[in-house]
């Protein structure tokens, strides 16, 4: 079988998405021959390529093909428009000519979903619609776009092209919600998680890097990963300032777009600390860091996004802070296993509480990090790949 997967971002992209497709990629290409239209790299890319109108690549079953769209930094946010609509539409293009047997499409761009939907129309080849997160309500949501007639009319293109996918993979049953509510038959919608693999060692005993990350905080609440627009920062900080004096303390490790106005915010606090991101070699240093990890959805984004962070946590064995709405994946997996404490998003005073509260019971913290090392199974990512592979494989077959 022939698969056509269309996402602006692949490695050497080192966003979320482009590290997931290739993860995609890799399960799908064991059985198939697949072809990816990618765009130039641009988000934080540890390669630079010169502009062509193409370019290609060969790899056994996998094929990749860059098209050549602009290339601006994903900071500078008017400009990554550019980006989008020049991937779009060039990847479009090029998707017309290859004969494929599917279509497979993710979020980048965030209106990939339609032009994947697009291309299966024009085509007649059957869509695969893989949701990493959802436009626009994210956007809106993440006060990204404000509410207009261009928004409105992207929400009816995008619900239109949710119905024209034989299948739409979420990543959680929140996520899941949200879609059917919009009117898509739940039959169509399928939970597929990220999920993890356990690392396959623990770092040594009073790790240096997790020394330095630490800075002498006796209780750490950290958050490793991207400071975007969805989650409660403002929550966390005010929470930090409570924090003050008592030797315990937050630690953001990671940038993003919110980390500036963050770091200019939390400016004269003692009880937070914000750090780069650490390359991939030391993430069980930074993971081993922690002594209860932080994953938040802000209030409104209740399966808009389902941070995939959880299940790195929960694979190292470390209890969750999840400051986040009850309604939320993460809120639900963290009662029922048991590994963590919730607090809504909107309360700064609960967050510092329970972190005062932990800091001062180390065997419920213990206990918790037992519970979550009994749950990563679960969400053990070769079975999860295996549904993915499943699910694409019966579509085409239908």
């Amino acid at each position: 079988m022939h698969i056509l997967l269309l996402n602006e971002y692949y490695p050497p992209d080192t966003s979320a998405t482009a590290k997931m497709a290739a993860v995609v990629v890799s399960a799908l290409s064991a059985r198939h021959r697949v072809t990816v239209i990618a765009g130039r790299p641009c988000y934080d890319p540890t390669e630079v390529y010169a502009w062509r109108p193409l370019r290609r690549e060969r790899h056994n079953n996998l094929s990749i093909e860059r098209v050549g769209s602009t290339a601006y930094p994903r900071f500078q946010m008017r400009r990554r428009v550019s980006n989008y609509l020049s991937y779009s539409l060039l990847a479009a293009l090029r998707a017309l000519t290859i004969r494929a047997d599917l279509v497979l499409c993710m979020t980048d761009p965030p209106f990939c979903g339609i032009v994947g939907a697009v291309v299966s129309k024009l085509t007649g080849r059957p869509c695969v619609y893989n949701i990493r997160d959802m436009y626009p309500d994210m956007a809106v949501g993440g006060d990204i776009v404000r509410p207009s007639f261009a928004v409105r009319r992207w929400e009816q293109m995008h619900r239109w092209a949710l119905r024209q996918a034989a299948r739409v993979i979420v990543l959680g049953d929140d996520m899941r919600d949200r879609i059917v509510a919009k009117g898509v038959d739940p039959a169509r919608v399928i939970v597929v998680r990220d999920g993890v693999r356990r690392p396959s060692q623990a770092p040594a005993a009073n790790d240096p890097i997790s020394r330095e990350i630490r800075n002498g905080f006796r209780f750490v609440a950290l958050h490793a990963g991207n400071l975007g627009f969805y989650g409660a920062w403002d929550t966390l900080l005010a929470a930090a300032k409570r924090l003050e004096n008592t030797a315990s303390g937050i630690i953001f490790v990671g940038d993003g777009a919110q980390k500036e106005r963050l770091m200019a915010a939390a400016r004269g606090t003692q009880a937070v600390r914000f750090l780069p991101f650490r390359p991939a070699s030391e993430i069980p240093s930074v993971l081993s860091a922690g002594d209860i990890h932080i994953v938040t959805v802000k209030q409104g984004l209740e399966g808009v996004i389902v941070p995939s962070k959880l299940y790195g946590i929960l694979a190292a064995g470390k209890p969750v802070l999840a400051v986040a709405p009850r309604t939320t994946d993460v809120a639900r997996i963290v009662t029922e296993a048991g590994c963590g404490v919730v607090v809504d998003p909107s309360d700064p005073d609960g967050v510092a509480a329970a972190i005062l509260e932990l800091a001062d019971q180390p065997e419920r913290i213990a206990e918790m990090g037992r519970r979550a090392l009994a749950v990563a199974p679960n969400y053990d990512i070769d079975i999860q790949l295996i549904h993915f592979v499943n699910i694409v494989e019966e579509v085409i077959s239908a």
